[in-house]
């Protein structure tokens, strides 16, 4: 029987594309409120602009890339370039109630955010026309194959079994490794360590953080592609992982000192970037585990970060990279048929084997991501250079990139 258009399926995944697309003006406020005021345009630039360049790289040829007829388990092919083909009909391969053209829309807006989470690490001091070519080149040799390999049809990490609901590895580790290469290349800034670098809006950023909460139920209880049990159990646990990190963050604050607005939003985004693997396979009592484990991995990781005064500026290793690891792990062991009969049981349910594979995944994608942009960031460095001129950072990327201010 071929596959049917079902209207509530398709109605929920156009209300998550949508949830997703706010995901980058959340994060976009996010990161806005944390640099110095002089660099305040410059840091939501660097997010809105993906909304623009992946919005055409996606339907030029990224789709294609990612989920067009496996080569080798490694690429897709191009028989999807330029949307061919992509239309009203379902894809029975990816999604089988909704159109094909509504899934690829879906996909591409994990495509438009993910490489915006990297720019945390280089913010107030990145050159913005190095920044661009990065980010394609970035899209294009990174997101796109790791998509292919973790959620494409014969995708060797699909065909292993991994558990990735939506985006762990694709999404999350992939861009916390790719935040750390590009802060090792690009150095710290200027004063870093020495002078105070203090957030300029803290509500700002507080204002991002419920616009990225809000969109991550799109992002996590749309990945279910469908409005079903497994949609609903997926939303619960992203809000509880979120709650649970965030009562965690607020207490090691609190210990620390006082409860730090800051640390409670960072403890939120924390516990939803580590459910994010994991949610459409666990229960909700097993993502709070989820949230509680992730706020001090996260939370002592960023000290160690600190240590190392290594300045990759917004932590974006130790909020995504860190915490999904852990959530990749989590998927290993507590996901279980009894939520999801498309998934697996992991260890506590009787397989230990998927532990080895969720730990595979999350090994192939480190290296991948970070190898791979390091050596992108040491091509741009050495040829067009990555960083503004020392003046240009002292008077501000507002000004000298943008030539306009955020506040009169």
């Amino acid at each position: 029987m071929a596959p049917q258009i079902n209207a509530g399926d398709t109605a929920w995944i156009l209300v998550s594309c949508a949830l997703v697309l706010l995901m980058t003006p959340g994060l976009a406020f996010f990161y806005g409120g944390m640099v110095r005021r002089k660099n305040v345009l410059s840091t939501l630039t660097l997010s809105y602009i993906f909304m623009a360049l992946i919005g055409v790289q996606w339907v030029a040829y990224g789709y294609s890339l990612s989920f067009g007829s496996s080569i080798g388990g490694l690429i897709g092919g191009l028989n999807f370039i330029g949307f061919q083909g992509v239309d009203a009909a379902p894809n029975p391969d990816y999604a089988k109630t909704i159109p094909q053209g509504l899934f690829a829309a879906f996909q591409m807006m994990f495509a438009v955010i993910t490489p915006a989470l990297i720019t945390g690490a280089f913010v107030e001091r990145v050159r913005f026309k190095s920044f661009l070519l990065f980010s394609l080149l970035w899209a294009t040799l990174v997101y796109d194959p790791l998509c292919h390999w973790v959620w494409g049809q014969g995708g060797w990490l699909k065909n292993l079994g991994v558990l990735d609901f939506a985006g762990g590895t694709v999404v999350h580790i992939a861009a916390g490794f790719s935040a750390l290469a590009f802060a090792l290349v690009i150095g710290p800034r200027r004063g870093f360590g020495k002078s105070p670098m203090e957030p300029n809006n803290i509500p700002l950023t507080v204002l991002g953080t419920g616009l990225l909460w809000v969109g991550w139920f799109g992002f996590n209880a749309g990945s279910a592609l469908a409005a079903n049990g497994v949609a609903v159990n997926a939303l619960l646990t992203t809000n509880t992982s979120a709650a649970t990190a965030g009562l965690v963050w607020m207490v090691l604050s609190w210990l620390d000192g006082r409860p730090s607005t800051l640390g409670i939003a960072t403890g939120m985004v924390v516990g939803l970037a580590a459910v994010t693997p994991a949610s459409g396979f666990i229960t909700p009592m097993a993502s709070m585990v989820v949230g509680a484990v992730a706020a001090p991995l996260s939370y002592y990781a960023i000290r160690f970060r600190d240590r190392r005064k290594l300045d990759e500026s917004l932590d974006v290793w130790a909020c995504h990279g860190i915490s999904s690891t852990w959530g990749m792990i989590a998927a290993g062991l507590f996901a279980t048929v009894a939520v999801n009969s498309d998934g697996a049981n992991g260890l506590f349910f009787g397989n230990p084997g998927q532990i080895g594979i969720q730990l595979l995944a999350v090994a192939v994608t480190m290296v991948f991501s970070f190898s791979v942009t390091f050596v992108l960031a040491k091509a741009l460095n050495a040829s067009i250079g990555l960083r503004v001129k020392p003046m240009e950072e002292e008077v501000g990327l507002d000004i000298s990139s943008h030539g306009e201010r955020s506040y009169s």
